[in-house]
């Protein structure tokens, strides 16, 4: 079975690839990160396709294509330190990590974690990811600034809190929610000002404030 994975892991990288969606160093680190071990086993054959996967308490792993376009667009370096709201299933975080990155990552749903804990084990790097219960709207701030700041899930409008624990020159990627439709940006901190720039359509699940804790 772990053939057949490798096998689709690698014809997702080309699939990426050939709609030049994301760079180099992050179609290599997707190709070594199995994506299996972050969904349930029965979903595992689909883990490469083009399927938005439930992960459980009403949320989803965004399929690869989102992934690698969302992890292009933070424009990362080697040794940045990178917040992410919405842990899920551990694999955003553990791409991260692989990439090179200091990773932080806040979940709301403290039983979502109990699977990204246990897959960042297998891969043998649970102590090398700063993990949090906690509300996504309020960051981290006990540990900002950060470099970069990933969300995975959609607010009405851009959270101010989070761009306060951006440094200068930091960059926010998220969707936002307008109307009846989403929209991916990409915000860059320069001075007091945050540069907006649209990144096109995108589709995830709402961002919550409510922690749940059981």
């Amino acid at each position: 079975m772990t053939g057949l994975f490798q096998v689709a892991r690698r014809r997702m990288v080309d699939r990426i690839r050939g709609r030049s969606l994301a760079g180099e160093m992050v179609l290599a680190a997707m190709e070594d990160l199995p994506r299996e071990i972050f969904v349930d086993p029965a979903l595992a054959p689909r883990a490469y396709g083009r399927d938005v996967l439930p992960i459980g308490f009403g949320q989803t792993m965004s399929h690869p294509e989102v992934v690698a376009f969302m992890t292009q667009a933070l424009e990362l370096t080697p040794g940045m330190k990178v917040l992410e709201i919405g842990t899920g299933s551990g694999y955003q975080a553990a791409l991260l990590h692989l990439l090179g990155m200091e990773v932080w990552t806040v979940e709301r749903i403290a039983k979502l974690l109990e699977g990204a804990r246990r897959a960042w084990g297998l891969l043998n790097i649970l102590d090398e990811i700063n993990v949090a219960v906690g509300d996504g709207y309020l960051g981290w701030p006990e540990t900002a600034p950060f470099d970069r700041i990933l969300l995975t899930a959609a607010p009405p409008e851009v959270p101010n809190t989070l761009l306060t624990q951006l440094r200068e020159g930091g960059q926010l990627v998220m969707p936002i929610q307008e109307g009846e439709q989403q929209r991916l940006l990409r915000l860059r901190l320069e001075g007091n000002r945050a540069y907006r720039e649209d990144l096109g359509p995108c589709s995830f699940v709402p961002m919550k404030a409510r922690v749940v804790e059981a």
